[in-house]
C-alpha cells in the first residue's frame, strides 16, 4: 500500500458522509498528539475522503499542515461509497469484552498511563473502576466453594524461591525426601509446615540435613 504525505489543502471531504463525528474530534486529536499518525486516510483519485473524516478534522484542529493519504485509484465511485458506509458500520458491530477491557484499564492505571488517551471519557472510567471495586468487596466471613478439581494434584512440587511447597504426605519418607532433594547437605536444618486441611492443625517442624524431623 503507498502512502504519501499530502496537504491539508489538497484534501477534500465528502460533502454527503452520513457519519456525525465532531464529538470524537478532540478525542482523535489528542490521539495523534500522543501516538502520531499511525494510519493513513483514504481519498478516491480525486482527493475526495473515503475513509478517515475524523482524522482530517482532528487535523486541522492541531493546525497540522500535512497528513498520511493513501490514493485509493481503482475504486469505482460505487465501491468508495459502499467502503464509506462499511468503514462506519463496522466499528459499530464490534462490543467490549468487559473483563479484559477492565484488566487492560487497570494496567494502564498502574504504569502512570493518562487514561484519557484511550478516547473513555471520564465518566465512563469512573463506571469501569467503580464495578471493579464493587467486584472485589466481599463478605469476609464467604467461604468460596472449592473447584470441581484441584490445580494442585498429589507429587506436585512448587519452588517459591528459595522456598519449596510439596503436595504430599508429612508421614511418608519418599515426600518429605522429595521435598528435601538437593538440600541434604548435613549443615543446615530446614523448617516446614505440615498441614492436614481442612480439619488439622498446621504444625512447624524442622528437619536436619539428614532428614529427621522434630516438632
Amino acid at each position: 500500500m503507498k502512502v504519501q504525505l499530502w496537504k491539508l489543502s489538497d484534501i477534500k471531504p465528502y460533502p454527503g458522509n452520513p457519519r456525525h463525528n465532531d464529538d470524537a474530534v478532540a478525542a482523535v486529536a489528542e490521539s495523534i498528539k500522543a501516538f502520531g499518525f499511525r494510519q493513513p486516510i483514504v481519498v478516491d483519485k480525486h482527493g475526495v475522503i473515503v475513509v478517515g473524516h475524523t482524522r482530517y478534522k482532528a487535523a486541522l484542529l492541531l493546525g497540522l499542515k500535512t497528513m498520511p493519504v493513501h490514493v485509493a485509484a481503482d475504486l469505482t465511485p460505487a465501491q468508495a461509497k459502499a467502503y464509506r458506509i462499511a468503514d462506519n458500520k463496522t466499528a459499530d458491530l464490534a462490543t467490549w469484552n468487559q473483563d479484559l477491557l477492565l484488566q487492560e484499564i487497570l494496567s494502564l492505571q498502574q504504569q502512570n498511563c493518562d487514561l484519557a488517551l484511550t478516547g473513555f471519557s471520564t465518566d465512563e472510567l469512573s463506571q469501569l473502576l467503580d464495578a471493579a471495586n464493587q467486584a472485589g468487596l466481599q463478605d469476609p466471613d464467604d467461604i468460596p466453594q472449592p473447584p470441581d478439581q484441584a490445580t494442585t494434584q498429589p507429587g506436585d512440587l512448587w519452588l517459591l524461591r528459595d522456598h519449596r511447597l510439596l503436595c504430599g504426605d508429612a508421614s511418608k519418607p519418599e515426600d518429605v525426601d522429595q521435598l528435601l532433594a538437593g538440600v541434604h547437605d548435613g549443615r543446615h536444618r530446614r523448617q516446614g509446615a505440615a498441614v492436614n486441611a481442612p480439619a488439622g492443625r498446621p504444625r512447624i517442624a524442622s528437619a536436619s540435613g539428614c532428614g529427621r524431623w522434630s516438632a
